[in-house]
């Protein structure tokens, strides 16, 4: 994999990840970048362990370098799970979400904020930046999550499509893949038990072309369902838990109500989502 330069180490010298601008937070200096990402990761651990309990399972099986995390999306919180309940080192970033406009919208003003986000425009007019800025952050020695299925549903035992981006980009970094399961954010009640569970890495080994891309999606999308598909639907809770959990929840069928009746009527099958490089 190739280094960034930067740093005290001269040309070719590996940057800390606090150096790497993942291209959301403009031309903020590197110190400040690291304080942020650590008053974030401080107070997403506080908010979310004030609202439900939360535990890691499998953590020995992360790696200790730059690695992909390929996780299910159940709800706009999943990604302040991860960071209040992830290691943070490495470094942890974001892949998305995708925006034209990484200032609309509290959820995505915070992720930029944070310099834990890594912006990738739908119209696709920046995939080539959007890959080297993937690209310098593993090099650097930070890890990314990517929610592979690119969106959230409903069910906790079901698993969609995943795309492209996540085989693509391991490829191309020769990094592995770590699937992450979350378990109990497609509700959230007061006190009630979150799961976040580590797999086995996936290594990413050879040229990412079609017949490789696709064969190491198909082989993350199986290990993944393979380890949410005996979850157990969680009770729907009361008002402010309801509010809570739709808050930012963004459902491209247009309810919570007409996703479950789309999952329900497709069974989980693998397939890949055409929406990455």
């Amino acid at each position: 994999m190739a280094s960034v330069s930067g740093g005290s180490g001269g040309p070719g010298a590996r940057a800390a990840p606090g150096a790497v601008d993942p291209g959301s937070t403009g031309r903020i200096h590197a110190h400040r970048r690291t304080v942020r990402y650590w008053l974030t990761r401080g107070v997403a651990w506080c908010l979310v362990r004030a609202y439900v309990r939360v535990s890691l399972r499998g953590r020995e099986r992360l790696p200790g370098g730059p690695a992909i995390y390929c996780f299910n999306h159940l709800s706009w919180t999943d990604p302040f799970i991860l960071l209040a309940t992830l290691p943070g080192r490495p470094r942890l970033f974001f892949f998305g979400p995708k925006e034209e406009d990484m200032a609309a919208g509290g959820r995505n003003r915070l992720m930029t904020w944070s310099g834990t986000a890594i912006p990738y425009k739908p119209a696709k007019t920046d995939l080539r930046d959007t890959t080297r800025r993937v690209e310098r952050v593993l090099a650097a020695g930070g890890v990314i999550a990517i929610a592979g299925e690119g969106r959230i549903h409903a069910l906790e035992r079901s698993l969609l499509p995943l795309s492209e981006g996540t085989a693509y980009f391991a490829l191309r970094a020769g990094v592995p893949i770590v699937p992450v399961a979350i378990a109990g954010t497609s509700w959230l009640r007061f006190g009630s038990r979150v799961t976040v569970t580590v797999g086995e890495a996936i290594s990413a080994a050879g040229r990412p072309n079609r017949e490789t891309v696709d064969a190491l999606t198909e082989r993350t999308w199986s290990t993944l369902y393979a380890m949410v598909a005996d979850a157990s639907e969680r009770p729907q809770p009361g008002p402010f838990g309801r509010w809570l959990t739709e808050a930012f929840n963004d459902w491209p069928e247009g309810s919570r109500d007409a996703a479950l009746a789309a999952e329900i009527a497709a069974p989980p099958v693998w397939h890949t989502r055409e929406d990455h490089p």
